[in-house]
């Protein structure tokens, strides 16, 4: 398997992970049409009130980086202003075996 799979960690602002959810959410109709975006999933932590994870899984590297450099994602930067409590914790990976990919 050559595919990417990026899982990304976001910590909100206190009070704010409701609003932090709604960007996101409305980000992932943004990135509906990239071609090799095979999943690009939103969750939230249970447990706590301010965690948000993306699973994200790219046929290749090349798919993982026009991704990361699509205007979408550009234009999301801005929109995250006062929602998150520190950076994103960024964590690549190689899938090796699935169910479903």
């Amino acid at each position: 398997m050559s595919k990417i799979a990026i899982i990304a960690k976001l910590t909100a602002a206190e009070g704010k992970r409701d609003a932090l959810v709604e960007v996101l959410r409305a980000q992932i109709d943004l990135v509906a049409d990239e071609t090799g975006t095979e999943v690009y999933a939103l969750h939230t932590g249970d447990g706590d009130d301010t965690s948000v994870w993306f699973y994200e899984i790219y046929t290749d590297a090349a798919a993982a980086a026009a991704h990361s450099g699509s205007d979408a994602m550009k234009a999301l930067g801005p929109k995250l202003a006062g929602l998150l409590a520190g950076r994103p914790e960024i964590i690549r990976c190689t899938p090796i075996k699935a169910k479903g990919l």
